[in-house]
């Protein structure tokens, strides 16, 4: 299978998921503001959406949306035990974080990362303290669902990432600080960043 990502995009996090399971992907580097691929093949010929991550699978059909990619991941290898099992109550609480995460937190840093206005910015980290205040009361334990990593933990991690990149003070959440040390202490997302990276972690 083929990841298509882009360094310090939410595709970190399918990245990341696939090195915890042991799978074996082909990574593909996608310039998002030129919309191009390493060799200059227009991305959007492969997934006209225009955006990573993007999951080619062996029989070439393509999966699309992190969510959907992490899930579809992790149950390829279930003895990761990167999700619950279907039917359970931990699975719906997965789906739960997965959802608030997408809808609730990653939109809101697109005014940042895209040039939004002086308000638009203000108005969206204001968002993001907020969001960010519930994640961090709610982890009570080491990761999302409680002492075991999950897909969800790979995609809190990417955004903890985007924290720092845009200048928040990580002072003001000691849960998710200690969260990601936990993270970046996991050989797969050292891994995970030394190949997004050329090599540095």
């Amino acid at each position: 299978m083929k990841l298509f990502y882009s360094p310090g995009a939410c595709s970190l996090s399918p990245h990341i998921v696939a090195l915890e399971a042991g799978i074996d992907l082909e990574l593909s580097r996608v310039d998002l503001k030129t919309h191009t691929l390493e060799n200059g093949d227009d991305f959007s010929r492969i997934n006209p959406k225009g955006y990573v991550p993007t999951l080619q699978l062996e029989g070439g059909e393509l999966l699309t949306e992190g969510v959907a990619i992490v899930q579809f991941l992790a149950e390829q290898k279930p003895n990761a035990n990167l999700a619950p099992p279907l039917g359970t109550l931990d699975h719906y609480r997965l789906l739960e974080w997965l959802n608030f995460l997408s809808s609730e937190v990653h939109k809101l840093f697109l005014p940042l990362f895209w040039n939004g206005s002086k308000e638009e910015k203000n108005k969206a980290r204001e968002k993001i303290l907020r969001r960010m205040d519930y994640i961090d009361q709610r982890l009570q334990r080491d990761y999302l669902l409680g002492d075991s990593l999950s897909v969800a933990d790979a995609y809190l991690y990417t955004i903890i990432r985007w924290l720092q990149a845009k200048h928040f003070d990580m002072s003001r959440w000691p849960k998710l600080q200690a969260f990601q040390e936990r993270m970046e202490a996991r050989p797969a997302v050292q891994q995970a960043l030394r190949n997004e990276n050329g090599g540095d972690a």
